[in-house]
């Protein structure tokens, strides 16, 4: 099994809407490291939904129910979505400076690689990142 985490902004997706759908493609990726990132997601997966522009924030945890295929919203066959389902909320949003702050997350590839919006985290970042929000 693989962490992960996802970013979305959310006045365009929020994780208020991705739970009402119930279920959603990992659209508009378009960065080739956050694209083989998405590539490397297999069903089962663990992701933690985070909330990027203004709030910074981990707000919940999903999982992967469908690996990478061709994005419907486009016609170039280099970009691919994954299909993902809300599990949970977090019980708390679990802020960036949080993550920064917190023991063991130094190297996390949110502070390395902060404009991917599909990163891999470690089991031990994922359960800390976990761990802070409830």
């Amino acid at each position: 099994m693989n962490y992960w985490l996802a970013k979305s902004e959310p006045e365009v997706y929020s994780w208020e809407q991705f739970v009402a759908d119930k279920k959603t493609f990992w659209d508009g990726v378009r960065n080739y490291q956050a694209r083989n990132n998405m590539k490397a997601m297999e069903k089962g997966d663990h992701v933690i939904f985070y909330h990027s522009s203004d709030v910074r924030s981990a707000v919940g945890i999903a999982h992967v129910v469908k690996t990478a295929y061709q994005d419907p919203t486009t016609e170039d066959p280099a970009w691919v979505v994954v299909d993902l389902k809300p599990v949970r909320a977090l019980k708390r949003p679990v802020t960036l400076t949080e993550i920064k702050a917190a023991k063991g997350m130094n190297n996390v590839a949110l502070v390395k690689q902060g404009r991917l919006s599909v990163l891999p985290l470690t089991e031990d970042e994922y359960k800390i990142i976990v761990g802070l929000g409830g």
